[in-house]
């Protein structure tokens, strides 16, 4: 029997590239950051610990860190307030739990895995999902807290002066701090998928939605088997993306149903979702995904994606944006 090998792969978002901007030092500053995240999940699960732990390590890291649109950073609605969602699944028994639009919770990973370990339900919204963390003693926030200036400058520009929403914040709003993916049609969400010594898979997504979108609206990321989906019997996957289209398409899901029902291994059922069936609809963006044996996908029909894995146990952690 082939020994188990624990890896966790990360994502923080998809799009198009724009490369001759960016410097090499704002590039760097994206690969530290991942390499970071990477480290510190890897560490968990190479210290004999769970898939789940793992994943919320990795993303709570990634709300922290105001480079990516979760958490601390995240963008801002038409209204100019925040509105987070967040999702986290067990692959060994199918437990899962969300929050969507919420804005005093610090780390929504962290609500959306109480809902999961401690509640009945699946998904709790606004109010809701307010009041469970509150009674579960999860850290709060004023909602000030995720602003930054650069996001509300996005807002600015976007809701004034070009009008509907962007996936992720204007590019050009952040001229003046060019990025690796071309702001103005980035995906901004994060996301983790892992596979513990124990055989057990777990995925986690987090975002803070897209830039001027209506107060209320809600994507793919906390929607089970559209943005998020683990099975041990299949795979862990967390997507990025139009989540519009990704929830029309069922596409985390469908990726496991594909590997299930046709028999395909993990390369091709991701491919087949993300580059075949995806772009018939419009459908931008990718997954990673990570099966019971170890094999890992980091799939996207975009031009990059912020993206990087590492195996327990292993010194080669590796990060990467651009295809």
């Amino acid at each position: 029997m082939k020994a188990i090998k624990p890896v966790i792969v990360i994502h923080g978002g998809a799009g198009t590239i724009s490369r001759q901007a960016v410097t090499a030092e704002k590039e760097q500053e994206y690969h530290s950051a991942l390499r970071a995240i990477l480290l510190a999940s890897q560490q968990v699960l190479t210290d004999g610990g769970s898939a789940v732990d793992a994943v919320t390590l990795a993303v709570t890291m990634l709300e922290d860190c105001p480079l990516f649109n979760a958490g601390k950073g995240a963008v801002f609605t038409h209204a100019e307030t925040h509105e987070l969602d967040a999702a986290i699944m067990r692959g060994e028994d199918l437990q899962a739990g969300a929050v969507s639009c919420v804005s005093q919770i610090k780390n929504p990973i962290k609500a959306a895995r109480a809902v999961m370990e401690q509640s009945e339900h699946v998904l709790f919204i606004g109010e809701g999902a307010e009041d469970f963390a509150r009674q579960h003693e999860l850290e709060r926030v004023d909602s000030s807290y995720f602003s930054t200036e650069a996001r509300r400058e996005q807002l600015y520009r976007v809701r004034d002066h070009q009008g509907g929403t962007a996936l992720d914040h204007s590019g050009e709003a952040l001229a003046t701090q060019p990025t690796p993916i071309n702001e103005e049609k980035k995906f901004g969400t994060v996301g983790a998928v892992a596979l513990d010594r124990q055989g057990n898979l777990a995925a986690a997504t987090s975002t803070g939605g897209m830039t001027n979108k209506q107060v209320g609206r809600v994507g793919d990321s906390p929607i089970f088997g559209a943005g998020t989906y683990a099975d041990n019997h299949t795979a862990a996957v967390s997507c990025t993306g139009t989540g519009e289209m990704f929830m029309r398409m069922v596409t985390a899901y469908d990726v496991c149903a594909l590997m299930s029902y046709a028999g395909l291994p993990l390369e091709q059922a991701t491919h087949k979702v993300v580059m075949e069936k995806l772009p018939l609809i419009g459908g931008e963006g990718g997954l990673i995904a990570v099966d019971a044996q170890g094999n890992i996908s980091l799939c996207f029909n975009s031009e990059g994606m912020y993206r990087g894995y590492a195996y327990a146990g292993e010194q080669d952690v590796v990060t990467a944006i651009f295809k």
